[in-house]
């Protein structure tokens, strides 16, 4: 492929029961990363809010202006100890809780009739890299019924349209402290140590999508 490869990096807002999300800063640290490996690369951000209509309305407008052909997408997982990488997303929504603009979503699910997407072989490959930077990565069926699933839907829904975009990953991280260390009693993971993976994944992900530009 020529020209450069273009990735867009997204985390989520606060939502309520969680005042902080850690993905803010995660995905700032990724996108400003300066090295060889990200020469070719455009590497481009957005915080997306915690609302279905965000999602609905934002994902199709950034895949138009910036036209990535792969999406690393993080999210909070605020039961969660350790990094998960969703392998796929459920055609599951909540309806007994609403979005952070107080909207509940009308039917438990996001299609009719439609069964789980999963994102793609190249999941299990961001676990590895993940793990090879000593964090505590596992891979991940259930991404929840809430924002971070519905993204993970349309993202993939993305993939699978002709718009140049080949490959979509979901990451759920645990909560951190607001300063970046480990937050204490719910994980031993801190910022820097989510930084070192979501580097290693993101290399990888160059990786393939340049694979998959080729095919």
């Amino acid at each position: 492929m020529s020209g450069k490869l273009r990735i867009l990096v997204t985390g989520f807002g606060p939502f309520p029961g969680a005042p902080f999300n850690p993905t803010m800063a995660l995905v700032k640290r990724l996108t400003g990363l300066r090295r060889p490996a990200f020469d070719s690369v455009v590497l481009t951000s957005h915080i997306f809010d915690v609302t279905y209509a965000a999602v609905d309305r934002e994902l199709p407008e950034l895949i138009a202006r910036h036209r990535p052909q792969a999406l690393l997408m993080f999210g909070l997982a605020g039961r969660t100890s350790h990094l998960r990488i969703e392998s796929r997303a459920r055609n599951a929504v909540t309806t007994r809780f609403p979005d952070a603009g107080g909207q509940h979503a009308r039917k438990g699910s996001i299609e009719s009739g439609a069964d789980a997407q999963v994102f793609g072989p190249h999941s299990e490959k961001l676990q590895r890299v993940a793990l090879a930077t000593g964090i505590d990565a596992r891979m991940s069926r259930d991404a929840g019924s809430y924002l971070c699933n519905y993204l993970s839907w349309r993202a993939i829904e993305a993939v699978n349209g002709n718009n140049g975009l080949h490959l979509a990953q979901f990451i759920h991280v645990p909560p951190l402290a607001h300063d970046g260390t480990a937050a204490s009693g719910k994980s031993s993971i801190t910022l820097e140590a989510l930084v070192d993976a979501g580097e290693a994944m993101l290399m990888e992900l160059v990786k393939l999508t340049r694979q998959a530009a080729r095919a």
